[in-house]
This record gives structure tokens, C-alpha cells and sequence, in this order.
């Protein structure tokens, strides 16, 4: 068990990640979340200079009717990037979330994920922090911050120019192989993809998903040959 406490001088509260009391079913989570190199999540690593701008998600497993599953959220069509996206709530640090190389990543995913889902982060545990990874067409540096949804509280969107929905989808659905697949972006890009209810979730989302599914021995074999656009719905 690990814990770490600190506090930040002019953040707004302390800042504390524990593993104790987690469920049984989120321990295969945690043990990836020690040893995961940044190499083995993602080939495009934060720029060795410091360029980027520094964001973090928020990762949320909780449990629900049909057992442990994922908050996810999705942007609303409006907006220029990554329109009509699902993705984990999260964004970019403000000044007053503190060190963007410490605990400033954890206060602005849980800032991030009540401002865009109306989740109270007091119910939340953060249990892991993951490597910070790189998003080359945005230049975001996004560092993943891995919560146990502890007290559940009403989660919805905030602000619809920003959210059109929030919602959870179940884990056995992610690692059920009839819902993988490769997706291929217009500009010939692939990568990993999950076909949940009517969403489409790909891009960086999916691949943290599939890296956490991989890594704490969740996934499934499935038909990486299997192909599907993103307009996949329309």
C-alpha cells in the first residue's frame, strides 16, 4: 500500500492518493499503474524540451448495475475540436490547480471532471497517477489520473456547448472482443476502438482504455483485422 500526501501553497485543497480499501476487481488496475512504462501506453511521449501544454483526465472506475465500469463523457458537436468525441473528462491545468509536474495534475482532473460532469470530487479516491503522455495534434501533454468513484454522486453535463451527455459504460463491455476494433481515421491513422452502445470511443481514450485493459490482464483476444470509420454510425 502506498499513500502520499501533500499540499500545494495557494491550491485550493490538499491533495491526497491512496490505494487502501480499493475493491478486489480494481487490484489488477492498481498493479499495472506501478510498473507501466510511458513507452508501453504510448509511442508519442511528451517532447523531451518541456514543449506542450500540460492536462490531465480523469479515469474513473465505479460500480454499477452491471458491475465495474468507466465514466466517460461526450463533447458536444458544436465545438471545434474533437467534436461529438467521447472522452474522459479532463483538460488543461489553470494556475491555481499548482505544480503542473505534481499534484497540479490531480486537482485539475478532478476540477476538470466537476466542471464538465457535475461529479463531486469529494466521493472520488485517487489511486494512481500514469505516465504523462503526448497528443501531437493538440500538443497536449495528458497526464492520466486513475480515481475509484468511492461515494457515487449525479453526474450530467454542465455545460451543453461543452458536454452533450455523460455516461458510464460497463467494463465487460469494453473487453468483450464483439466491440473491438481498429479504427481508421481519414488521414489513414489507426488505432484501437470500442463500439459501446451508441458511441464510437477511439483517439487517445481508446487508447488508454485498451493499454489499462492489456496491462491488468483484462483483455480479451479480439479481431484486430476488423476494421471501422469513424462516421461508423452515421
Amino acid at each position: 500500500m502506498t499513500h502520499a500526501r501533500s499540499r500545494h501553497d495557494g491550491a485550493s485543497a490538499s491533495v491526497e492518493v491512496s490505494e487502501e480499501g480499493l475493491p478486489g476487481w480494481l487490484l489488477p488496475v492498481r498493479d499495472a499503474a506501478r510498473t507501466v512504462r510511458p513507452e508501453q501506453l504510448s509511442s508519442f511521449l511528451p517532447p523531451p524540451d518541456g514543449a506542450g501544454r500540460p492536462s490531465a483526465v480523469l479515469v474513473l472506475f465505479g460500480e454499477g448495475r452491471q458491475g465495474p465500469e468507466l465514466l466517460l463523457m461526450e463533447r458536444a458537436s458544436s465545438l471545434r475540436s474533437h467534436a461529438g468525441q467521447p472522452s474522459f473528462p479532463g483538460g488543461a491545468l489553470d494556475p491555481e490547480d499548482g505544480d503542473p509536474l505534481g499534484d497540479g495534475r490531480i486537482r485539475a482532473a478532478l476540477r476538470e471532471a466537476e466542471e464538465e460532469t457535475g461529479l463531486d470530487p469529494t466521493g472520488v479516491q485517487v489511486f494512481a497517477v500514469l505516465p504523462s503522455l503526448y497528443i501531437p495534434v493538440s500538443r497536449f501533454v495528458v497526464t492520466p489520473v486513475l480515481g475509484w468513484w468511492r461515494r457515487r454522486t449525479p453526474v450530467a453535463p454542465v455545460d451543453p456547448a461543452e458536454t452533450a451527455r455523460v455516461f458510464t459504460v460497463p467494463v465487460a463491455e469494453l473487453t468483450d472482443p464483439a466491440n473491438r476494433a481498429t479504427a481508421v481515421h481519414p488521414r489513414g491513422h489507426t488505432g484501437p476502438a470500442f463500439l459501446v452502445g451508441s458511441a464510437l470511443v477511439w483517439g487517445f481514450t481508446a487508447g488508454v482504455i485498451d493499454r489499462i485493459l492489456h496491462y491488468s490482464g483484462w483483455e480479451q483476444p479480439w479481431d484486430r483485422e476488423r476494421r471501422v470509420s469513424l462516421d461508423w454510425h452515421t
